[in-house]
């Protein structure tokens, strides 16, 4: 094969293939008697392998190793591997095109990208209008994107979702909105929600949200002054339970 037919059975161009060449990552091949290059079947399974790599994300050092690794393979167990890493790659696009089906089919305002678990444990809770209740979910569905939540989180949060006692405790948050920064309510709510909370959730997410730098200090000014005091104490109580 020449570089031309190389490039387009691959899904390449002669120009990566030049360059691969250029910085020793795949090897020059003999010339024919005209000049031109004169690729084999193996020469197409190697760089296949390396446009497979690139597109996972790897650099070419990085390339460069795995391609090490994969030194005195049969180009017939290189191909597998291959293939076994574009069907995890399908699996992984067929579950993102299902969840955005489930997207598209709902309601205007029903569509949330989350996680089946998240969405399962919301699709539980009961309907309400609670400020307090809605950030929550917004909280939930940030440490689901970031994966600092899962479906552990998720199965000690299921005991909560339609508790109406939990919908008590939010509307209770909700009314010191336009509270004083000393209002007597704080304590006693701040114990309520500790308590309400199961131990194993703590096994479970940091209680002090994803390791960010500044990142309680971004959700504690979500709140006005009264309420963010209430959640700061109540992750100040997580923090010393998962030390005890």
């Amino acid at each position: 094969m020449r570089i031309g037919e190389i490039a387009a059975l691959v899904g390449t161009t002669t120009r990566a293939i030049r360059h691969y060449h250029h910085v020793g990552l795949l090897p020059e091949p003999e010339r024919r008697p005209n000049g031109y290059r004169a690729y084999t079947v193996r020469d197409a399974v190697l760089l296949a392998r390396v446009r497979r790599l690139t597109e996972l994300g790897l650099g070419l050092d990085e390339v460069r190793g795995v391609l090490a690794d994969d030194a005195g393979r049969e180009p017939a167990d290189v191909l597998a591997a291959l293939d076994a890493d574009l069907a995890r790659q399908e699996a992984e696009l067929g579950e993102r095109r299902r969840r955005l089906a489930e997207l598209l089919a709902a309601g205007p305002g029903e569509g949330e990208p989350v996680s089946p678990g998240l969405a399962a444990l919301l699709a539980r809770a009961p309907s309400t209008t609670s400020p307090s209740a809605a950030k929550d979910r917004e909280y939930l569905a940030l440490l689901d994107a970031t994966g600092t939540a899962g479906e552990e989180t998720y199965e000690a949060l299921a005991p909560l979702v339609g508790d109406p006692a939990v919908l008590a405790l939010y509307e209770r948050l909700d009314e010191l909105a336009a509270a004083p920064v000393d209002d007597p309510r704080i304590g006693p709510l701040a114990d309520a929600l500790v308590a309400a909370v199961p131990a194993g959730l703590l096994d479970t997410v940091p209680a002090d949200g994803p390791a960010v730098p500044g990142f309680q200090e971004a959700l504690l000014a979500e709140y006005a002054p009264a309420q963010a005091e209430v959640v700061r104490r109540v992750m100040a109580a997580f923090v010393e339970r998962g030390r005890t």
